[in-house]
C-alpha cells in the first residue's frame, strides 16, 4: 500500500525565478549544442586526416 506523502512542500517560483530558470535553459542547450558541434567537427578532421592517409598509401 502506497501512502502519498501529504506533507509535501511545494515550491512556487517567482516570476524572476521563472525567466533565470529558461535563461539557464537555455545557456545549457547552447551548451550543449556547441558540444555536439565540435565533437562532429572534430571527428571529420580526424577521419578526414586518416582518410587522405589510406587513399594515398593505396589501401582504399
Amino acid at each position: 500500500m502506497i501512502v502519498a506523502d501529504k506533507n509535501l512542500e511545494l515550491v512556487t517560483l517567482t516570476e524572476r525565478q521563472r525567466k533565470a530558470r529558461r535563461n539557464r535553459s537555455i545557456a545549457i542547450g547552447v551548451a550543449l549544442a556547441a558540444l555536439v558541434i565540435i565533437f562532429y567537427v572534430a571527428t571529420i578532421v580526424r577521419f578526414g586526416h586518416h582518410g587522405a592517409g589510406l587513399t594515398s598509401s593505396g589501401l582504399m
